[in-house]
């Protein structure tokens, strides 16, 4: 497939591309390594600028799952990123190129502070301008901070160096017939990363969809194409289905015979929304003799924490009792045909069954079937589905572009 030709483009890289073959830290090897490719690319008549996780150091989510203040351990690895920043600052001025790094928090002695109309002046200059600090507040990643960086400096693209080099059918950890996708619609990709695909965040993918900048998810450390997340006028020619995603940070909570009467659902709702927990699916029974079951799912690192807020409920609310389940996990099929072809739940849960997967819970979109599985049958049910809709074969347009 052909390339698009981007002249402004912001790259992301992750922290860990510094650490060489390291644990931890920066590898001025690694670092000089990157500054060369950076500075090969800058000398194709690119217009770059860069935003540089921090990973290698620190990282925050991580930390507050441990019991870190989530947003004093996101402004921890904010910090880590202006750290990357001035490293491929120095190795890029060695090798000859102008940059600036300029961080979302004020640091004058070792940087200027983003103000977007400066930085846009430093591109027009020739500078190779670093984005450092996020976007300066907790609770956005370095992917969301390199999609708004993206948006506001109009770059044509976002190239996102990962340790993979593409986008996958599904994880080729758990499905290693998994095939790379050359391109992707927005719409998919946003579904694949609601639903656990971890290589791009939810937000970047809007971000980059709202301000039509194209994403390129490739490998930090491969010279090959990677995936192209865009508009794709060719979606209808398209598999119906893409991509199956997965997610192992799941629990699933039952209240058994709630009370079928109206403000139940919101009495046991609002204090978890209260206290951060999002639930994701959800399940009512048809009600009997005046009690019901409701099950729902959130994510497993909050568990402890609802059940200590909902504890309090089976009196209060009058339901015989609260079970909860840490060892499921999610799967879903995702691809924009499926709307307009029926048949494709059947299909799904047929390749369950025939792999002797149960289902527990179902939850449908426009573009997405997903299903609640045991977690020990997650690694059976990738492949199975896999195999069920042959996502392991080249698309027709691609197999009628390559013959």
């Amino acid at each position: 497939m052909s390339r698009p030709r981007f002249n402004r483009i912001l790259l992301k890289l992750s922290g860990e591309a510094l650490m060489g073959q390291g644990q931890f830290g920066i590898d001025p090897d690694a670092a000089a390594s990157l500054a060369g490719e950076i500075a090969a690319a800058k000398g194709k008549g690119h217009e770059l600028c860069l935003v540089v996780g921090g990973g290698n150091i620190f990282r925050g989510m991580a930390a507050a799952a441990k019991g870190f203040d989530r947003a004093t351990a996101d402004y921890m690895g904010m910090l880590a990123t202006v750290m990357n920043a001035l490293a491929l600052q120095n190795a890029l001025e060695k090798q000859g190129v102008d940059t600036r790094v300029m961080s979302a928090i004020p640091m004058a002695s070792v940087s200027e502070p983003y103000i977007r109309r400066r930085a846009l002046r430093h591109l027009e200059k020739g500078r190779i301008v670093l984005f450092a600090a996020g976007t300066g507040n907790p609770y956005f990643t370095t992917d969301t901070a390199a999609a708004l960086r993206a948006a506001e400096m109009g770059c044509d693209a976002l190239f996102k160096g990962t340790s993979v080099d593409g986008i996958y059918t599904a994880d080729p950890r758990l499905a290693p017939a998994a095939r790379q996708l050359d391109v992707i619609g927005y719409e998919e990709m946003l579904e694949l990363a609601h639903q656990g695909a971890q290589v791009m965040q939810v937000r970047a993918v809007e971000l980059g969809w709202i301000n039509g900048v194209v994403i390129e998810v490739l490998s930090s450390f491969e010279d090959a194409p990677g995936t192209l997340i865009k508009e794709d006028p060719l979606v209808e020619q398209r598999n119906k289905v893409r991509g199956l995603a997965h997610d192992r940070n799941v629990a699933k909570i039952t209240l058994v015979d709630v009370p079928d009467r109206p403000g139940v659902a919101r009495s046991v709702f609002e204090p978890l929304g209260d206290n951060g927990i999002n639930v994701d699916m959800i399940v009512q029974n048809v009600g009997h003799g005046g009690a019901t079951d409701l099950s729902f799912t959130i994510p497993r690192v909050e568990l402890a924490k609802a059940k200590r807020i909902l504890e309090p409920l089976i009196r209060e609310l009058g339901f015989r009792e609260m079970t909860t389940d840490s060892s499921v996990a999610k799967v879903s099929i995702v691809g924009a045909g499926i709307q307009n072809a029926p048949g494709y739940a059947a299909r799904m849960f047929a390749a369950l069954r025939d792999a002797g997967v149960n289902i527990e819970m179902i939850s449908t979109s426009e573009i997405r079937i997903t299903t609640i599985i045991a977690e020990d049958a997650l690694e059976t049910a990738l492949r199975a589905l896999h195999a069920a809709f042959e996502l392991e074969r080249p698309e027709a347009i691609e197999a009628a572009a390559a013959g």
